[in-house]
């Protein structure tokens, strides 16, 4: 049975949840845009500029927690977002299409994916991030951002690139909506629903989890995590529901690639990290799900429903798990 705290806690979390959202559509709309001017291939717009809009919730949620001393709500909001993305976003999106990859999109960012998962894992082993390891790990994400858009200027908008067309993902209610600096309004309107709604969900997890009895590493690895995802979950289906595959996985690919390495990377720079023992399992899970996504995007370069039902499967377990 709640308790009157609990409940309101638990309203407050799902009201952040709902800002965390709207704040990040509003970010990716006006980015997307933006980018677009500047002549940006779409494939690389999804894995840079969507995917950095869409993680701006973990990035509020990890700094704000960095500063209150929370470190495992910071880093386990971040592998939990991780193993979320990609067991439970890739896998419910592959049930309801089936998903091919662009070869790109599996021999460059799937690599880097995997690579990145390793490095943070390297970094996260003996329980602490230094602000020097962060220094390190935001330098590999800004490296692999500048390859991208290197690359970028040698992609083409054919099959390879999956492209957004007239249909992409930024055709939206904002697109409805026009007036001078719209772009920039919706930018800081954006960030700033994004950073309030990230504080509030922080105070309100950490006081859930001391009320309930729940480890902060659980709460954040779950109902946080879980939470600052909505925005990959909401830009990955209405991609694929307007036939942008690409979009759909370069998204989720590019959030994780960022979260493990620059977010982490700029909450240890703003206060160093310290975790407990709890990490350990929740990286080997991430590690072995990293492994095993690049695995069956290599085996033909899809995502089959059967695969997408097996990863979506492995997340509940773990919620479960988690949990009881």
């Amino acid at each position: 049975m709640l308790r009157g705290g609990q409940a309101v806690q638990i309203v407050v979390i799902l009201v952040s949840v709902l800002g965390l959202w709207v704040g990040a559509r509003l970010l990716v709309d006006a980015a997307v845009r933006s980018a677009r001017r500047f002549g940006l291939s779409e494939l690389t717009i999804g894995l840079t500029i969507v995917a950095a809009g869409t993680s701006t919730p973990e990035l509020s949620v990890a700094v704000d927690a960095a500063y209150k001393g929370l470190g495992d709500i910071a880093v386990a909001n971040v592998l939990g977002s991780n193993i979320y993305n990609l067991a439970f976003v890739l896998g419910v999106i592959s049930l309801v299409r089936v998903i091919p990859v662009a070869e790109s999109l599996v021999s460059r960012d799937g690599v880097a994916l995997l690579a990145s998962t390793l490095l943070g894992g390297v970094v996260l082993f003996d329980l602490r991030v230094t602000r020097l390891e962060g220094v390190l790990l935001v330098g590999a994400f800004v490296a692999y951002t500048a390859y991208l858009l290197r690359s970028s200027q040698t992609e083409t908008n054919g099959t390879d690139d999956q492209s957004l067309g007239d249909g992409g993902v930024t055709r939206s209610i904002t697109e409805r909506i026009d007036f001078p600096g719209r772009d920039a309004v919706f930018l800081a309107g954006g960030l700033a629903l994004v950073l309030v709604s990230g504080d509030y969900m922080v105070l309100a997890a950490s006081e859930l989890a001391r009320g309930a009895g729940v480890s902060e590493w659980v709460i954040g690895g779950t109902i946080v995590a879980a939470g600052t995802s909505t925005p990959e979950f909401a830009v990955s289906l209405v991609a694929l529901r307007r036939r942008s595959l690409g979009v759909s996985v370069g998204n989720v690919v590019g959030s994780n690639i960022l979260n493990i390495t620059g977010i982490v990377g700029v909450a240890a720079v703003a206060r160093p990290l310290a975790v407990s023992a709890s990490a350990l399992g929740t990286l080997a899970w991430l590690v072995a799900v990293t492994l095993l996504i690049v695995a069956a995007l290599w085996t033909g370069r899809v995502l089959s429903r059967l695969e997408g039902a097996f990863f979506a499967t492995s997340e509940v377990t773990r919620w479960i798990l988690g949990l009881i």
